[in-house]
């Protein structure tokens, strides 16, 4: 009995699974090529880069006021969530304020040479840090995907300054160039070559997820917040369950790069499908 293998080039892996919509990979019309070349270079080189004053200060002031009324009383649960910080779990459910944030052109732009078509969002969340925090413990973000170091980030982050970040109010600490290291924790000598990512609020960073980083401490008087968007290749899975967490109606009310990235889309050949058809039947009311 001869046994058929499959090929790359077969027809299965060609069947239109992944085609029955055109692809929402992020676009870049609006941001300029050689600016994204210039970021996309730094980001590679370093691990993070900073994007200044992206959102307007209007926006910014209307995100946090929607956001301040969200964040629960209670702080995080140990050290690592931080017990003088707060942190808005379940976002897109309770408000629609930071998709424009999630879906920033220059970051999709940026996403789109650093991770596959269709990648996804791991997690969102805002993070509002107390007076008297201590400093975060510094980890990577994709450490929970068990494949030995150095290798390839399988996933990306952003952290928008809704505040100013500072030196003293609980900036996000990175180590540059760690992204490429093996498998060693930070030593002393390496904590030491940590700096503070200091932006204007309206500001964002972003990290690939090998980039060793952590909140800082704040040692102001007053509070910090920010808001956070990890993001994942398409066949990794995600951090915050979105099929339970967003309703499908929701999931409507979201633009098409949101919907993608929540998961209604597909990694070839039919990797997120739903009964043996693309996810978006689902939101366009289409039979099963």
């Amino acid at each position: 009995m001869t046994q058929r293998v499959l090929s790359g080039d077969s027809e299965y892996l060609k069947s239109g699974y992944a085609k029955a919509y055109p692809s929402t990979a992020g676009s870049q019309a609006a941001v300029s090529v050689a600016e994204l070349e210039r970021l996309h270079t730094a980001l590679l080189r370093d691990g993070y880069v900073i994007l200044e004053r992206v959102v307007g200060a209007e926006e910014v002031e209307r995100i946090c006021q929607q956001l301040r009324e969200l964040l629960p009383e209670h702080c995080g649960r140990n050290g690592f969530e931080g017990t003088l910080t707060q942190r808005l779990y379940g976002v897109i459910a309770k408000t629609l304020a930071c998709n424009p944030l999630v879906e920033h052109p220059l970051v999709l732009g940026l996403l789109d040479r650093v991770l596959s078509p269709n990648y996804l969002l791991s997690q969102l969340q805002v993070i509002n840090i107390l007076p008297g925090e201590r400093a975060q413990p510094l980890h990577h973000d994709d450490a929970f995907y068990p494949v030995p170091r150095p290798r390839p980030h399988y996933g990306a982050a952003t952290i928008i300054a809704l505040d100013d970040f500072t030196a003293d109010n609980g900036a996000t600490v990175v180590i540059p160039g760690s992204h490429t290291w093996d498998g060693h924790a930070p030593t002393a000598q390496d904590c030491a070559q940590a700096i503070p990512v200091i932006m204007p609020k309206g500001s964002m960073v972003l990290f690939l997820g090998t980039l060793w980083h952590g909140g800082g401490a704040n040692h102001s008087a007053l509070p910090r917040l920010a808001a956070t968007a990890q993001y994942c290749e398409p066949w990794a899975r995600q951090q915050e369950n979105f099929s339970l967490s967003v309703p499908l109606q929701r999931a409507r009310e979201c633009s098409p790069h949101l919907q993608r990235m929540l998961g209604y889309s597909i990694h070839p050949p039919f990797m997120g499908m739903v009964n043996g058809m693309h996810p978006r039947r689902l939101l366009d009311g289409k039979p099963q």
